[in-house]
C-alpha cells in the first residue's frame, strides 16, 4: 500500500490508540506464545514503528496499523513468533532505510529470509508492469520453497490490503482486485487455505465488478427471501435423521460465496435462474467410515442427483484436501451440496497449510505441507524452463486452476491433471523426457491421437521413441503450464541450434561471393564485430543470421577487412540447396506450398528463417524491394520426404463423390491431410484439398488417378 506525504507528528492520541492495538495483540498471542516470545514480539513493534514513523496510509492512518493487522490475521491462525515479527516487520526493508542484515542482527536471520521473501524486487527497472510483476513473483516462489510461511504473509497481507482499498483511485482499486483474482485468491486455495480464499476472492469480486455483484446480491435475496430459514430447516432436517441413526457429527449450513455463483454462471454460461446448488452443508463425524456411513443416509434423505457425486477422501485434490461431495434434491424443491468429512479433513479443508501451526501436534508436518511444497517445486521447474516474465505468468495461472481429472499409469499410481488435459500433458507429468520422447498413447489399452482429452477414470500409457521430438502444434491442446513450459523450452533450443546451423550457411556463401572463407576469417576480427554489434558469442551472430535478424550479405561485408579484395570463391552464385530436413528455420510458404520439382526462391523473413516460395507465386512479387533479403535456393537432388500441397477438384455433386476421389488419392499413395467443400452450384461442386506428396512426379501421378473418376470434371494445383 502506498504512503502518503507525512503530515506533522503524531499526537499523543494517536500514540495511545497505537499502545491499544499492540496490547491486543500481545494478548492474543499470550494465549498460545510463552512470555519471552511475546516480549520479542512487542520489541519488533517498537522497532517498525520507529521505522514507518512519520508514513500515512492513504486514509491518513498511521501506516504501522497496516502491519499490526497483518500479524492479527496470522495470530489468529496461530502462527509461530517468528512469523508474527516477519509480518509486523515486513515492509521495512522495502519502504524504508532499514537493511536486511540490521534485521538479521535485531531477530535473527529466519526472521529477516522471511521478510526478505515478502519485499519485492524495487531495485531493479523493469521494461513492463508485467515484467516487474513476474519478476516479483519468481523471487517470492524461491523463497517460499525455503519456507511455506512466506506466502501466508503474504496473503495476510493482500487480504488486510483488500479490506482498506477504499481509499484508492478506481484504476488502482481495479487492478489490485483483478490481480487478487487471478493470483492470490487460487494461490490460497492451491494452499488449502479456503477462510482466505474466499475472504479474497469476495472483495476482489466486490471491487473489479460492483454492478454485478449488487445484481447478483440483490437475486439472491429476492428468490430466496429469508435465507436463514431455508439453512436452518435443511440444517434441521439432517440433524434429526443422524440423531435416528445415532450417529455422532456437527451440522453447518451456509450460503454458497457470491464469488463462486458467479464464476459458475461464467463458466457454464448459465443464467441466474439456471442456478440452483446455492446451500452448501458441511458434516463432521468422528472417523472415515462414518463419513461413507453419512453419505448413505443422506442419500436417503435427499434424492442425489445423477453424475454429482465425488468422492475426494478416497482421492484427495490436488492441494490435499479430502471430503465427500454430493448434490442432492433438498426442501421447498432446491438443490443442496452436501460435504462429509471428518475433524482432521476439516482443519486442513479450512485453514490448508496453516493447519500445521493451528493445530499442531509435535513437529511433524501434515501432507499439505508436502503437497504445497510440491506444487512449489513444480511452478520452480517451470519457471526455469520458461523464456519471458509474460510466459511464467501465463503458466503460473494456468496452473492455478486445477479443476482436476484423476487418470491411472499403467503401474496404476493415479496422476492428477486439470480437466482438458490431453495424452502429452499426461507424459510431461510423468516426466520431462517422456514428454519430450512420446510419439502416441493408449488409453484404456486403444492406440489414440496425443491431442486426446483425458477423461476420469482412464488407464494412459505413453509410447516413446529416441528419434520423437516435441512439435509446435503442441502448444494448441495442452492444458498443463508444466507442459507447455517445457514444449516452449525444447523449440526455443531447437530453434537456436537451426538458426546457427543456417546461419553458418548463410554467411560463408556471402563470405565465398566475395572471395572470402568463413574458417579463414580472424578471431579477433571476429571478437570486433561482435563488439561493434553488442553480441556475447559468435553463435549469437549466426543465430540472428539465420533468424532473419541481419543480413549475410551485410555481415560478411562488416567481416572482410577494409582495402581487400578476395578472389571470388568456387561457389559463387551457387544456390543454396534445401534438403528438406533444416527445421524450423526453413519453411514453406503455405499460399504456394512448394514440393521437389517447383523451381523456387528462398526470402529470409525476420524470425522465421527462410520462406521457401515457387518462383511463379503470386505473393513474392510483394518482397521484389528487398532483394538483399532473397537467396538463391534449389532442391537437393534425391531429396525425400513428404510435402504439402494444395489440390482442387471439380466434380459433379453426386453421392459418394468425395469418398471415391479420397479413395483415388490414397491409391495414388497420397495422404490427405484437409478437405473443404468451396462452393456448390447445381449439379457441380469444388472441394479443396491439402495432400501429402514426394515431389511433381508424384502430384501429376495423383492428379492422373483423380481424373480418370467419371464424376471429376477438372483437376488443378492451387497456387494462390
Amino acid at each position: 500500500m502506498k504512503k502518503v506525504t507525512p503530515k506533522p507528528d503524531s499526537t499523543e492520541a494517536e500514540n495511545g490508540e497505537r499502545r491499544l492495538l499492540v496490547s491486543d495483540l500481545c494478548e492474543l498471542l499470550g494465549t498460545y506464545l510463552d512470555k519471552d516470545q511475546v516480549a520479542d514480539v512487542y520489541r519488533a513493534y517498537l522497532f517498525g514503528a520507529e521505522a514507518h514513523e512519520g508514513q500515512l496510509r492513504r486514509s491518513g492512518e498511521p501506516y504501522i496499523y497496516h502491519p499490526l493487522e497483518v500479524a492479527r490475521i496470522l495470530a489468529a491462525m496461530r502462527l509461530d513468533a517468528q512469523s508474527i515479527i516477519a509480518a509486523i516487520l515486513h515492509d521495512v526493508i522495502e519502504d524504508t532505510p532499514t537493511a536486511k542484515e540490521q534485521l538479521a542482527r535485531e531477530f535473527g536471520e529466519e526472521v529477516a529470509e522471511l521478510v526478505d521473501g515478502v519485499s519485492k524486487i524495487s531495485q531493479i527497472e523493469f521494461a513492463s508492469k508485467e515484467e516487474e510483476q513476474a519478476e516479483n513473483f519468481r523471487k517470492m516462489l524461491l523463497a517460499m520453497t525455503r519456507d511455506i510461511r512466506v506466502i501466508l504473509i503474504k496473503l495476510a497481507d493482500r487480504m488486510h490490503n483488500m479490506r482498506t482499498l477504499g481509499a484508492l483511485r478506481r484504476e488502482k482499486q481495479q487492478r489490485i482486485a483483478r490481480e487478487t483474482l487471478e493470483i492470490y485468491a487460487p494461490i490460497a486455495n492451491r494452499l488449502g487455505v479456503r477462510q482466505w480464499a474466499y475472504e479474497l476472492e469476495e472483495h476482489g469480486f466486490r471491487l473489479l465488478h460492483p454492478g454485478r455483484y449488487d445484481v447478483l446480491d440483490s437475486a439472491m435475496k429476492k428468490r430466496h427471501g429469508n435465507r436463514k430459514a431455508v439453512v436452518d430447516k435443511i440444517r434441521s432436517t439432517i440433524l434429526a435423521r443422524l440423531e435416528e441413526e445415532k450417529i455422532n457429527g456437527s451440522v453447518t449450513g451456509r450460503e454458497k460465496h457470491l464469488y463462486s455463483i458467479y464464476r459458475k454462471m461464467r463458466d457454464k454460461h448459465l443464467s441466474f435462474d439456471q442456478i440452483y446448488d446455492v446451500y452448501a452443508f458441511r458434516i463432521t463425524v468422528d472417523s472415515v467410515d462414518i463419513c461413507y456411513r453419512v453419505l448413505g443416509v443422506i442419500h436417503n434423505l435427499f434424492k442425489p442427483i445423477p453424475g454429482r457425486f465425488k468422492d475426494y477422501i478416497a482421492i484427495p485434490k490436488a492441494n490435499g484436501y479430502q471430503s465427500l461431495h454430493t448434490i442432492v434434491f433438498g426442501p421447498f424443491g432446491l438443490m443442496a451440496e452436501v460435504q462429509i468429512r471428518t475433524l482432521d479433513m476439516h482443519r486442513v479443508a479450512d485453514v490448508g497449510v496453516a493447519a500445521h501451526w493451528l493445530y499442531k501436534s509435535g513437529d511433524s508436518k501434515p501432507v499439505m505441507h508436502n503437497h504445497a511444497l510440491q506444487w512449489l517445486k513444480d511452478l520452480l521447474d517451470m519457471q526455469q524452463e520458461g523464456g519471458n516474465p509474460g510466459e511464467f505468468l501465463e503458466h503460473l495461472k494456468v496452473d492455478l486452476f486445477p479443476d482436476e481429472v484423476y487418470v491411472f499409469t499403467p503401474n496404476g499410481e493415479i496422476k492428477k491433471l486439470p480437466r482438458g488435459a490431453t495424452c502429452v500433458d499426461f507424459a510431461y507429468d510423468v516426466h520431462s523426457d517422456v514428454g519430450n520422447h512420446c510419439i502416441g498413447a493408449k488409453v484404456n489399452h486403444q492406440l489414440v491421437p496425443l491431442r486426446t482429452p483425458l477423461r476420469n477414470g482412464d488407464h494412459v500409457e505413453i509410447v516413446t521413441s529416441e528419434w520423437g521430438r516435441p512439435s509446435p502444434t503442441w502448444l494448441n491442446y495442452v492444458a498443463t503450464g508444466r507442459a507447455r513450459a517445457h514444449i516452449r523450452s525444447y523449440l526455443k533450443s531447437q530453434q537456436f541450434g537451426e538458426s546457427v546451423s543456417l546461419g553458418e550457411r548463410l554467411l560463408d556463401k556471402a563470405l565465398s561471393d566475395n572471395g572470402f572463407d568463413l574458417h579463414d576469417v580472424e578471431l579477433a576480427r571476429r571478437e570486433t564485430l561482435l563488439k561493434e554489434l553488442s553480441l556475447k558469442t559468435w553463435d549469437e551472430l549466426l543465430a540472428e543470421i539465420g533468424l532473419g535478424k541481419r543480413v549475410a550479405a551485410i555481415v560478411a561485408q562488416q567481416l572482410i577487412p577494409a582495402g581487400q579484395d578476395g578472389e571470388p570463391g568456387e561457389h559463387i552464385h551457387a544456390k543454396m540447396l534445401i534438403s528438406g530436413t533444416e527445421g524450423l528455420m526453413v519453411n514453406y510458404a503455405r499460399c504456394c506450398r512448394p514440393i521437389p520439382g517447383d523451381n523456387i526462391a528462398g526470402f529470409l523473413s525476420s524470425g522465421r528463417g527462410i520462406v521457401v516460395h515457387t518462383d511463379d507465386c503470386p505473393n513474392i512479387s510483394e518482397f521484389r524491394k528487398q532483394p538483399d533479403r532473397w537467396i538463391d535456393v534449389q532442391w537437393e537432388p534425391g531429396i525425400e520426404g513428404v510435402f504439402t500441397v494444395g489440390l482442387r477438384v471439380d466434380a459433379r455433386n453426386q453421392r459418394g463423390s468425395l469418398a471415391s476421389i479420397a479413395a483415388a488419392i490414397s491409391d495414388a499413395d497420397a495422404n490427405i491431410d484437409a478437405v473443404n467443400f468451396e462452393e456448390r452450384e447445381g449439379q457441380d461442386t469444388t472441394l479443396s484439398f491439402v495432400i501429402e506428396v514426394r515431389h511433381r512426379q508424384h502430384l501429376a501421378n495423383v492428379m492422373r488417378q483423380v481424373r480418370t473418376l467419371e464424376n471429376v470434371v477438372r483437376v488443378r494445383r492451387i497456387k494462390s
